[in-house]
């Protein structure tokens, strides 16, 4: 999803189903991306992009891009999405 500075950031939904994909618990993920966990509880309580700094979202999406997870597009007719890619 694009931010309102055309730069592609991950909504909640996304930070949820990635972590789930890893089997990442939110301190491991905070450790990883040197986001607070209350932090990352938050953003993950949205569905669509979380009102946030944008720097957050995309230093969460550079660690999971990381760590194999690809972004599904919200222009795919059934909405954001992640999915693992085991390189």
């Amino acid at each position: 999803m694009l931010n309102n500075y055309g730069e592609t950031v991950i909504a909640g939904s996304q930070i949820r189903g990635a972590r789930g994909m890893l089997g990442w618990m939110v301190i491991e993920l905070a450790e990883r991306s040197g986001i607070n966990r209350n932090t990352i509880k938050r953003l993950e309580s949205f569905d669509d992009i979380p009102p946030s700094r944008t720097q957050s979202l995309l230093d969460l999406k550079r660690v999971f891009e990381e760590a194999g997870i690809e972004f599904i597009d919200a222009t795919d007719t059934k909405g954001p999405g992640v999915r693992l890619n085991r390189r």
